[in-house]
């Protein structure tokens, strides 16, 4: 019996039995095509199914009748999805309701999607509609909310920013003790347990501090490693996302953390930070977009900071940017693979990475 009864058909999952896929051996082979043949990797770190805290589903209109999943593999078509065994399980209660909702906004024709996180009191919805909505239907999205218990509840029409249509309780997430108000649709770390492999492998990988030392942390986000960072060395975050930038600064300051953190922000693939502001810091930590770092990773590679922490979710793009890393000079210090993502070719990792004279750790 399969694990879910879409599995073949929905493109969330690649494999049926979890352990199908060598999670560390597509960590190895990514540190082994950058220029580490033979890399020392720490024991995988398996959060449990069912954690998924964030949903970002496709949904159409056919009619009456209303599709609500994810899209099938190469498919344009979506899969509606009636059960998942990676999803929160208030989640996936959600669904049939936000189906009836869907059906009932004149803003919603055609095509749309949903995105679901889980904070700390209860879940953050966005809707993605092809059209405006109506009076009518900011009422029924705000009796929704009431209903089912939704902190916040916005809508985006096409590129527009997202709007927030009722907030009933501050949509808040807490990253390593301090308090965060995310954008809505904020990323976040797939599970609370894999946020906390990521965490403690990072944390085990700084180098020795002193009381002068700061760390340089590239796409921050709202702050989901920065607070951690922040309990061990003064911390300098850099954000290219306006509303991740907005909710870190406005958080950094209502954590009285003003002293020992500061966010600035900057298009870090437009407009790297150069090599001469990097080597200033005790080390880099970096969690950049699925994509990999881009053009960041030159100016990494040329500053000869003694300590570079990349956090990953692509194996491909941990390859590319750490061959520049092997290229210049770096070697691997550890390297933590977690499974955050279940069932699929993608592994979460954390690699610490110093120059060769590096033994600090």
């Amino acid at each position: 019996m399969s694990h879910c009864l879409h599995f073949g058909h929905c493109g969330g999952c690649a494999v049926d039995a979890r352990r199908a896929i060598d999670k560390p051996a597509l960590l190895a082979q990514a540190l082994a095509k950058a220029g580490w043949p033979e890399p020392s990797l720490g024991p995988l770190v398996e959060p449990p199914l069912g954690t998924r805290r964030r949903a970002d589903l496709a949904a159409s209109r056919n009619g009456a009748e209303i599709t609500l999943g994810l899209h099938q593999a190469g498919s344009p078509e979506v899969v509606d999805m009636r059960e998942c065994a990676l999803l929160q399980p208030g989640i996936v209660r959600l669904l049939p309701e936000l189906r009836t909702l869907l059906r009932s906004l004149q803003g919603f024709r055609r095509v749309g999607d949903v995105v679901i996180n889980w904070l700390d009191d209860g879940p953050d919805i966005l809707l993605g509609l092809d059209g405006t909505p109506t009076g009518p239907d900011r009422s029924k999205i705000i009796e929704f909310a009431r209903r089912h218990g939704v902190l916040r509840m916005s809508t985006r029409c096409g590129t527009a920013p997202p709007e927030p249509v009722v907030i009933l309780a501050p949509p808040v997430i807490t990253f390593s003790g301090a308090v965060v108000e995310p954008p809505p649709a904020a990323f976040l770390q797939a599970s609370a347990q894999g946020e906390a492999a990521i965490v403690e492998a990072m944390l085990a990988g700084l180098p020795k501090l002193t009381r002068k030392s700061f760390i340089v942390e590239l796409f921050a986000g709202a702050g989901t490693l920065s607070f951690a960072l922040a309990r061990a060395a003064r911390v300098v975050a850099y954000e290219g996302d306006a509303a991740a930038f907005a909710a870190l600064d406005r958080a950094i300051r209502l954590n009285n953390l003003a002293g020992r953190m500061s966010v600035f922000m900057r298009d870090l693939h437009r407009r790297p930070l150069p090599a001469a502001e990097l080597n200033k810091a005790a080390g880099i930590v970096l969690d950049p977009p699925f994509a990999g770092a881009g053009l960041q990773m030159r100016a990494l590679a040329a500053s000869g900071v003694p300590r570079i922490i990349y956090v990953s979710c692509n194996p491909e793009a941990l390859a590319r940017d750490a061959a520049q890393l092997h290229r210049a000079g770096y070697g691997v210090l550890s390297a933590t693979p977690i499974d955050q993502f279940p069932h699929s070719a993608n592994v979460e990792s954390v690699v610490v990475f110093g120059r060769v004279f590096d033994r600090t750790l």
